[in-house]
């Protein structure tokens, strides 16, 4: 099933952050990580909606960085909704906290 992909602006600054954070680290390493998230979140297209729900969200984990993308799936508009990129690193407490202010 292939579905539309919105990227919402929490999420959107969830990447800026992370970009810079990467880009900061080591020359070219936030453009690195920009283009792995992005390529993972089109994947999303056709492969949404099959991950497990943590925090009332889908989570995709990263395959290359200690990141994970939260998402809602929504089969009848045949749409997802990325939601955040959080850093898996940080408490999980916090990230329930950052997903709960975003519904």
């Amino acid at each position: 099933m292939n579905f539309q992909i919105k990227i919402s602006e929490y999420a959107k600054t969830d990447l800026k952050l992370a970009f810079e954070f990467y880009e900061k680290q080591a020359e070219n390493l936030g453009k690195y990580f920009f283009d792995n998230i992005i390529a993972e979140i089109e994947m999303l297209s056709f492969y949404g909606c099959l991950h497990q729900k943590f925090f009332g969200y889908h989570r995709m984990i990263s395959k290359k960085f200690p990141f994970a993308i939260y998402y809602n799936c929504n089969k009848q508009k045949k749409e997802i909704t990325v939601i955040a990129i959080l850093d898996l690193r940080q408490n999980p407490t916090k990230t329930y906290h950052y997903l709960k202010d975003r519904k």
